[in-house]
């Protein structure tokens, strides 16, 4: 018997997902070279990405390659299906599911700044749900919640900006 012959065309659409994933899966990494003071605290470089692709591809592409960048880069660093990546997972969806509810919002007074706040907060929601609920089933995770909101804070912030220099800078270079 023979074996089924699968084949798949990539779209234009997989090919855009499949480069902003692959950027936001080398921040990730490069992120993770990065000492920080506080375990569990890092900048989220890569949400950079996502947000840029948020703004000019939609939530769908930009859930693909937030995803994308959870799986791979927990697979380069060797940390899949380790806690790591469980709180990594928790923070992508819960930012992805703020960032669903965000863009909604009249895009006059909310954009890549403000999203990146919502997005940053949503994530370290996400994170410490799963930290309290599996890894420290003890109320003293309380104790850090300022530490890590004011980390989201000020890359939220950080992000956001950049973010927005970079959709700044494509729309001029479109014109």
């Amino acid at each position: 018997m023979r074996a089924a012959h699968i084949e798949l065309t990539p779209t234009e659409d997989d090919r855009r997902i499949a480069r902003y994933a692959a950027a936001a899966i080398a921040l990730s990494v490069v992120e993770a070279a990065i000492p920080m003071p506080l375990p569990g605290v890092k900048p989220g470089l890569a949400n950079i990405i996502t947000l840029v692709v948020l703004a000019r591809y939609g939530w769908r592409d930009a859930v693909w390659v937030s995803l994308l960048r959870v799986v791979a880069g927990s697979l380069l660093l060797g940390q899949f299906l380790a806690p790591g990546f469980f709180l990594s997972l928790a923070g992508a969806l819960a930012s992805l599911a703020a960032l669903g509810l965000a863009m909604h919002l009249p895009a006059r007074w909310f954009g890549p700044v403000s999203q990146s706040l919502v997005a940053a907060f949503a994530h370290i929601a996400g994170q410490l749900a799963v930290a309290r609920l599996w890894l420290v089933p003890h109320d003293g995770l309380i104790a850090i919640v300022p530490f890590f909101a004011l980390a989201a804070l000020l890359f939220g912030l950080a992000n956001g900006l950049a973010a927005a220099k970079l959709l700044e800078d494509a729309g001029r270079t479109r014109q």
